[in-house]
């Protein structure tokens, strides 16, 4: 079946609170780029991507600008094929970045389109091992106090968490030391507790942190440098007790080739509203496997939980929708620790588009 009309729109979505990590400072608010493809039966498929508050216009120009026009009237099925066209189209001037997003996007409503003409849930559709799915609670949280800090985990375990994640890279890390020696008192012995640093650290200090952090038992330590340093997130690995956890700021299958192969990642975290869509995280994760690695996840976890449900080697799933879930008809529920791909056909995720026009950019 063709592809008939493509249609992308730019939204800026406040979140609840102002959010904060170590690298991006403090967020008030995130962008969604929205991808809408229809067949020429009048199917539509559904897909999009974010960002933390900048570059949603120049993501939003590729889509509509550059890859539209040469999508119109190709075979909708043949998401291999599409794939490779907009990748070679962007090529010279992406490789990555923000070509990489608007890929995702486009990937990810075709995918959708297909599950959804297929009449399967999308989980079902990519292989369909376990619709049952690990999730962890991810904070962002830097800069909250302790009191208020210990509020957001206990709202998370009453949502029916079970695994929580919470930020470091303070400058000093006597307070990061603190406020995880204070999550890990609280949560008890044996509760999963993730820490994620945002690449703030050079490789010596994510060392010492690493080092010092174990005695708190903690789950993983994500992004500890910057995501172009292979040789020290190999050191890392290597020499200091914490698993790591990375690949978030990845966003080619050859970046993740590279930090496998340097032994650098324990949990390699594929997002794929930035890592070529369905068809790039896949990739991924089957590459993980073959090195025989859990895979994980990064934001839009309604689409991901459905990724995670189709490989036998998934890991947790973040859960953090930076509040899009108030736009949503039927957002992703977890109990007792576990979310559920959806059965509905499709990803099954359904926007409030009268209310999100109002949050047009």
């Amino acid at each position: 079946m063709k592809i008939a009309e493509l249609r992308a729109d730019l939204f800026r979505i406040p979140l609840g609170q102002t959010l904060s990590d170590s690298t991006h400072g403090d967020i008030p608010a995130f962008e969604l780029v929205t991808v809408r493809v229809r067949d020429e039966d009048g199917a539509e498929g559904l897909g999009y991507t974010y960002t933390v508050g900048r570059g949603g216009a120049a993501i939003l120009s590729l889509v509509a600008k550059e890859l539209t026009p040469i999508l119109l009237g190709e075979d909708a099925d043949r998401t291999e094929q599409i794939w490779k066209r907009m990748w070679w189209a962007l090529h010279y001037a992406g490789r990555g970045g923000q070509a990489s997003f608007a890929i995702s996007a486009i990937d990810i409503a075709l995918w959708d389109l297909k599950a959804k003409r297929a009449r399967l849930p999308l989980w079902v559709l990519l292989g369909g091992h376990d619709p049952r799915v690990p999730a962890y609670a991810g904070g962002i949280d830097l800069w909250f106090p302790l009191d208020r800090l210990f509020a957001q985990t206990e709202e998370n375990l009453e949502r029916g968490f079970r695994a929580i994640k919470m930020k470091v890279g303070r400058p000093d890390l006597r307070e990061d030391l603190a406020r995880v020696k204070a999550m890990r008192e609280r949560l008890g012995d044996g509760f999963p507790l993730m820490v994620d640093a945002n690449m703030q650290w050079s490789v010596d200090q994510a060392l010492r942190a690493s080092r010092a952090m174990a005695e708190f038992d903690v789950f993983w330590l994500e992004e500890p440098t910057i995501p172009d340093d292979y040789a020290g997130h190999a050191r890392i690995a290597r020499e200091a007790p914490l698993p790591v956890a990375t690949g978030e700021n990845f966003h080619t299958l050859y970046e993740f080739r590279t930090m496998i192969a340097a032994g650098g990642v324990d949990f390699p975290e594929p997002d794929c509203s930035n890592c070529g869509g369905v068809t790039g995280w896949m990739k991924v994760a089957h590459l993980a496997e073959a090195n025989n690695l859990p895979v994980t996840t990064h934001g839009i976890h309604d689409i991901h939980v459905h990724l995670l449900a189709a490989v036998p080697n998934a890991s947790y799933l973040e859960a953090h929708g930076f509040g899009l879930e108030r736009y949503m008809a039927e957002p992703m529920r977890i109990v007792e620790g576990f979310a559920t791909a959806p059965g509905r056909p499709g990803h099954g995720v359904e926007l409030d588009w009268a209310a999100l026009e109002a949050l047009r950019a």
